[in-house]
């Protein structure tokens, strides 16, 4: 039976149980790995956050690791070791989770938001440019799905004005820039692993760099502004005495969470792989229809696929978006929407007086956005369900 075939208009949804638009894949290694730690009366941050920063140094490619708390916990790190402080701007892309804005505003600096490019709707590396000004001090790339930026234009730019980049990957742990690892590709990069990410311990993040003195001092930050593994002051080798050297944040990660994240890379690789068959099953699935934009891979990069965002062509449709997905939730798919841009949220636009029109291409795409389930537990049957159910609501609502 051919796809058209399948979507004949009926009331009968695609499902008869709900298929939530994420869920975490774990496995009987991590749950032991988990039992083990519970067992060792270690249960915050210990040895095996020691272990999982060095593998997952290694994995990436990087000098230095810094397991924290979470993505959100690692810019706020990264930026406050650099002297980010009041006055600073920190130029940051529209098209993001408002945590990447929030962390300059903590340190009392301003976030200049610029729009996006068209077909990633990464940041415009010509948009950064144009809104550097002599309190200009950092950027912060957002790699946004798990596609990375133009990390050569940015990094061209950030080092001819002396700024800082720190990469914001939380979506892009697999991604690659021209063969080189994101993670590799400038003085600070932060991953998440949140319980939707494609590595999850939970709530949890990592931050990586080359440069041993940036390393230990987003350490010190990381727990009190203790100096000197502060962990191990409960074991044989601390000691009572420290020594707080900076205002430093709780943003530890506990090795409770990193007995997950130990198992979790082990399988990373193979879990990108099930990302990137699903990838295809949908791009073959919606290639013939001319109401929805796929989402877009370059060449010269290795994308993540955390998020399989489509855009709705809405020119071509009797229906918005919030109906498009009301609609999927009928049939039994669940949906979500990367993102609301920060120009469109409340205290942004308020404060700093950002209108739609300063940012024409995130705003367009903004309201045709869909992001489809996307995980590895997801069967190839789940998947053809979610297929069919686009391309009948898809055909319900064509003009």
């Amino acid at each position: 039976m051919t796809m058209q075939a399948l979507v004949e208009s009926t009331e009968i949804p695609v499902r008869e149980t709900f298929l939530p638009f994420n869920q975490p894949d774990i496995d009987h290694a991590e749950i032991d790995e988990v039992v083990d730690t519970l067992q060792s009366g270690w249960i915050t941050t210990g040895p095996k956050t020691k272990e999982f920063e060095l593998r997952f140094a290694k994995y990436i490619g990087a000098r230095h690791a810094v397991a924290v708390n979470s993505c959100t916990g690692g810019l706020h790190v990264a930026l406050a070791a650099a002297d980010i402080g009041p006055g600073d701007e920190v130029i940051v892309p529209t098209m993001t989770f408002c945590a990447t804005a929030n962390v300059v505003v903590h340190l009392g600096a301003i976030p200049v938001i610029v729009d996006v490019e068209p077909d990633t709707l990464n940041i415009d590396p010509q948009r950064l440019e144009a809104a550097i000004t002599p309190r200009t001090k950092a950027v912060m790339p957002v790699h946004l799905y798990g596609h990375p930026c133009d990390m050569g234009l940015i990094n061209e730019i950030a080092a001819a004005h002396r700024l800082l980049v720190v990469e914001d990957a939380a979506h892009a742990l697999e991604a690659e820039w021209h063969g080189q690892h994101v993670g590799t590709l400038s003085p600070a990069t932060t991953f998440s692993f949140y319980a939707t990410k494609n590595l999850t311990t939970a709530e949890g993040g990592m931050i990586t760099t080359d440069d041993d003195e940036y390393a230990e001092k987003m350490r010190v930050w990381t727990l009190h502004g203790i100096s000197r593994d502060a962990w191990k002051r409960y074991s044989a080798e601390g000691t009572w005495y420290y020594e707080v050297v900076a205002p430093g944040f709780k943003y530890n990660l506990t090795d409770l969470q990193s007995a997950l994240g130990l198992h979790q890379l082990a399988r990373l690789e193979t879990m990108h792989q099930r990302r990137v068959e699903l990838k295809k099953r949908y791009n073959n699935g919606f290639r013939d229809l001319s109401e929805i934009e796929l989402p877009m891979c370059r060449s010269e990069i290795r994308h993540a696929w955390h998020l399989y965002a489509i855009r709705l062509r809405l020119s071509k449709l009797t229906i918005n978006r919030a109906t498009f997905i009301e609609q999927l939730r009928r049939e039994g798919i669940g949906t979500s929407v990367h993102f609301i841009p920060l120009h469109r949220q409340p205290y942004y636009r308020d404060r700093f007086g950002l209108k739609p029109s300063d940012f024409p291409v995130a705003d367009a795409a903004y309201e045709r956005l869909v992001s489809l389930p996307l995980y590895t537990r997801m069967t190839d049957r789940d998947a053809d369900d979610v297929i069919e159910a686009v391309r009948r609501t898809v055909q319900r609502n064509r003009r």
